[in-house]
């Protein structure tokens, strides 16, 4: 099974090596900023123009947004707007391109309706504070030195990894894995290069073929999972609260930069803000770890696994839990688990966010109409059953597995759940025992799509 995947390590830079980073970030910077101005001047012009009566057939010509028309326009204007060209990679200047292409091209779409999701903004200029540092290399001499510790970069030369690259080295050296392009970023205070790879990875198999798990992520558990197993929330970043407002005071004392007055930042404040970026990176890589091992660790065991479609966006909107909401990292888990488990040769299903996994009972399959955050334990008035509302719906969600396979698509029989449910009383919902009601399962998804989408609908 071939598929594109990312490797990334830390770097360890010389004074003079990190200043040639910047520089080629720089050039990427000043291409973007002057195709940007180049197209807008051109788009301005034109509706101007249309302000004045002038016909469409006399507008000012349209430019092309795609990369090569952008790259012919820079390679023809490069030695007037940047003399200095020759001593930067011409990939420098094309990874500021490729990022204004992919950004008119995403503009359009959205304003257009083919592209889903949320608007998109029109491209703005990079300013050099306020973006991150970042070159992208896709031809010319990118490998993997023999002794691992060191990376071979067009024009960058030789660079120190602070870490082994063994993994990527050993799948290069076998033949299963070919590097397509290597991105340098400044994260924080420390630079990093993630190699995009094209892997050719072997058929593997999940530990329990047959086993299904339904996963309900929260505040108070970062998952609860349908076989009873607990996950605790590490909350990193409750954790290192009080060390970043301590950090925060100190660097609000110092003299910082000021865009009005063109005053600079004090060294001071240079290094406090090095300490609190530090720190927040730290909270971060904690993050990352945590949501890895349990991501991994569940397509790895399981054959099937079961998540909810959150509408994270909207659960932002609340006041009192958007930190801890973010800092759970919901999306994060879900994005980790579509790749995962193809990897591992299983299957991730995700239910319509219309399914009352919480309000569903779990052992007869009645529905409330409203269940408060406030209540942790699931009461059954029809039943009896009493149970954690967090285990509740993980075993509603790992019922749709069920139902999906047996079922495939359609309707199922004496199944089913209201999309929404009524304003009053309980929807008691007729199912086989073990089952959860779902209404309606979904088909299977095109080639390419990593997760299958169950749905379910008002009946």
């Amino acid at each position: 099974m071939k598929t594109v995947q990312a490797y990334r390590f830390a770097l360890d830079l010389t004074p003079g090596q990190e200043r040639a980073v910047l520089a080629h970030a720089g050039a990427a910077r000043v291409a973007h900023n002057w195709a940007l101005a180049w197209v807008k001047a051109v788009m301005d012009q034109r509706a101007a123009e249309r302000t004045y009566g002038v016909p469409d057939g006399e507008l000012t010509p349209a430019v092309s947004w795609s990369l090569p028309a952008l790259r012919q326009a820079w390679n023809a204007a490069k030695a007037q707007v940047a003399p200095w060209w020759a001593e930067c990679s011409k990939e420098a200047f094309n990874t500021g391109l490729d990022a204004l292409a992919r950004g008119l091209q995403n503009w359009a779409e959205s304003r257009s309706g083919k592209r889903a999701g949320r608007p998109v903004g029109f491209p703005r200029f990079k300013a050099r504070r306020r973006s991150t540092p970042s070159v992208r290399f896709t031809t010319g001499a990118i490998r993997v030195e023999p002794d691992r510790k060191h990376v071979v970069l067009p024009r960058l030369g030789r660079l120190k990894l602070h870490e082994s690259a063994r993994k990527l080295a050993r799948r290069v050296e076998a033949g299963t894995a070919r590097i397509m392009s290597a991105t340098v970023r400044r994260d924080g205070r420390r630079w990093h290069v993630a190699f995009t790879v094209e892997v050719d990875r072997a058929e593997l198999a999940p530990a329990r073929p047959d086993a299904v798990v339904g996963v309900d992520v929260g505040i108070k558990h970062l998952a609860v999972l349908s076989t009873g197993a607990l996950v605790d929330n590490p909350r990193h970043l409750t954790s290192a609260q009080t060390r970043l407002r301590a950090l925060g005071r100190a660097l609000a004392r110092k003299t910082g930069p000021d865009r009005r007055t063109a005053r600079r930042p004090s060294r001071r404040w240079e290094r406090g803000a090095a300490r609190l970026g530090r720190a927040h990176t730290r909270v971060s890589n904690l993050r990352r770890d945590g949501l890895h091992k349990l991501t991994t660790r569940l397509a790895r065991a399981y054959a099937t696994v079961v998540v909810e479609d959150l509408n994270v966006t909207g659960m932002l909107a609340n006041r009192r839990l958007a930190r801890h909401i973010a800092d759970a990292g919901f999306a994060e888990i879900r994005r980790h688990l579509a790749y995962k488990t193809t990897w591992h040769g299983g299957r991730l299903l995700v239910a319509d966010r219309w399914y009352p996994s919480s309000k569903t009972c779990s052992g007869c399959g009645a529905v409330k109409t409203k269940l408060a955050l406030s209540e942790r334990e699931y009461q059954c008035e029809a039943c009896g059953l009493v149970i954690d509302r967090g285990r509740n719906a993980s075993r509603n969600l790992a019922a749709l597995a069920a139902q999906y396979s047996t079922a495939g698509s359609g309707p199922v029989a004496a199944r089913g759940a209201d999309q929404k449910t009524r304003t009053r009383g309980q929807v008691a919902v007729r199912r086989e025992p073990g089952t959860a009601p779902t209404g309606q399962t979904g088909t299977v998804p095109p080639q390419g799509r990593t997760t299958d989408r169950v749905h379910t609908h008002a009946h």
